[in-house]
């Protein structure tokens, strides 16, 4: 039987060496989003070379943390652990064009509407690393956010 600690760290990333840059942004709370040296492309995932010149000098640009809402799904069925139960996995379009996925916290289910305007905040994980998050962007109707 799997225990669940009350405020569990989430799952430290894996890191590999296409995506350390994305993960030690992340741990400086920048949301870095790969771009290719060579014709500008971004892509997210990272990956080893660029989808539109095939180019391998790979650099990064640091996004605003702004988007808007694109899709959600709030997985039922299985249980994963280091996640409570109702955690919403979220695609959201990003201001400089790229698509990320991620979680949307702060928000209750029923108050979720595709295109809502959306920042990125950084959660820790376990081996003090941290992981971009997504929640409602601060406004009258969304006053404060509760943890993810």
């Amino acid at each position: 039987m799997f225990l669940r600690e009350s405020n569990p760290l989430r799952p430290a990333p894996i890191r590999n060496r296409d995506n350390a840059f994305f993960w030690d942004g992340a741990i400086q709370q920048e949301l870095r989003i790969q771009r290719c040296n060579n014709c500008g492309q971004m892509q997210h995932p990272p990956g080893p070379m660029c989808p539109g010149c095939l180019g391998t000098d790979m650099g990064y640009t640091i996004a605003s943390g702004q988007g808007q809402l694109y899709s959600w799904i709030i997985p039922r069925y299985p249980a994963v652990p280091m996640f409570e139960e109702g955690f919403i996995v979220a695609l959201v379009n990003l201001k400089e064009g790229v698509r990320v996925l991620s979680n949307l916290c702060g928000i209750e289910p029923e108050e979720i509407t595709s295109g809502m305007e959306v920042d990125v905040f950084f959660a820790d994980t376990q081996e003090q690393g941290k992981v971009p998050q997504f929640r409602p962007r601060r406004t009258e109707s969304h006053p404060s956010s509760k943890p993810c």
